[in-house]
């Protein structure tokens, strides 16, 4: 039993499915309207999430606690371009912080376990969830939201951790906002490389004469903000300023994230669903 949801794995489908495998409901659609919490701050959906999930779970914590527990972190808009960019690199939280915000702000009631699905892993994203939400599992998707945006829509400037309410055959049911995903969508926002584009605006807004870009990559421990080239990125948008209005130019820069894609699934610390929950094996890579 205790391997059961590890094993929704693969193409799968046909006669080994059971009926109904594919839906689970934690809250119907009118609880889900009259328990979820709107977003509490700004940068703040990951500490909004924590809230939901406790509240899941039979644990009452007010938004502020939660927000302290989870140490959200903010923008820094009036710092120069390079501590600009890494405060947005880093501003809400991590699935780090969910988890030892969630845990602090119960008084240790409740355990979370993150699952990685970047690289691809080998699973069924809605009867996986499903399995989970059946035996009392709290999950928070945590989403590259500047993947899968509809044609015609502006790309969004971050990251999202959403707590799933319900999946249903194809969809997924999330709070803050109250939305429902498609399978494909979600899975696609799941499995993301932990990077985050910057609008054109927002870096050049803050390029000024003085500016050290250098700093972007020779101060900074991670590796990947040299990788990424960040001065270069930069310098490339501000040459374009000089060439002709009708050139094209490039819409974002590419910076590093400190989030990881995936999902984050709670329970109550003394449950054997909290053990298992804390045992179970990483998704296996496609």
């Amino acid at each position: 039993m205790e391997a059961e949801c590890e094993q929704v794995h693969g193409g799968g489908g046909g006669e080994e499915e059971e009926a109904g495998a594919d839906e689970a409901m934690l809250w119907s659609f009118q609880e889900a309207v009259e328990r979820q919490t709107l977003q509490i701050g700004a940068s703040a959906c990951g500490a909004t999430a924590v809230v939901d999930v406790l509240k899941a779970l039979g644990v009452d914590v007010a938004p502020e606690e939660a927000d302290r527990c989870v140490q959200t972190r903010l923008r820094r808009n009036e710092s120069p371009l390079p501590d600009y960019l890494l405060s947005r690199s880093e501003a809400g939280a991590t699935h780090s912080q969910l988890i030892q915000g969630a845990q602090e702000a119960s008084e240790g009631k409740v355990a979370g376990r993150f699952f990685h699905f970047h690289p691809r892993r080998r699973v069924r994203l809605i009867p996986w969830l499903a399995c989970w939400i059946r035996k009392g599992a709290v999950p928070v998707a945590t989403m590259n939201m500047q993947l899968a945006v509809p044609e015609g829509e502006e790309v969004p400037d971050a990251w999202h951790h959403q707590l799933v309410f319900g999946v249903a055959p194809h969809a997924v049911f999330m709070t803050n906002p109250l939305d429902v995903g498609s399978e494909e969508e979600v899975h696609q926002r799941l499995c993301s490389e932990s990077v985050l584009l910057i609008r054109r605006e927002d870096v050049l807004q803050r390029l000024t004469p003085d500016c050290c870009l250098s700093s972007l990559s020779e101060s900074q421990s991670d590796p990947r903000w040299k990788a990424l080239d960040i001065e270069g990125q930069v310098r490339q948008m501000a040459l374009e300023e000089e060439q002709e209005p009708d050139r094209p130019k490039l819409a974002h820069i590419t910076i590093p994230a400190a989030y990881s894609s995936g999902v984050t699934l709670f329970a109550l610390r003394g449950s054997q669903l909290g053990h298992e929950l804390l045992h179970a094996p990483e998704l296996p890579l496609l």
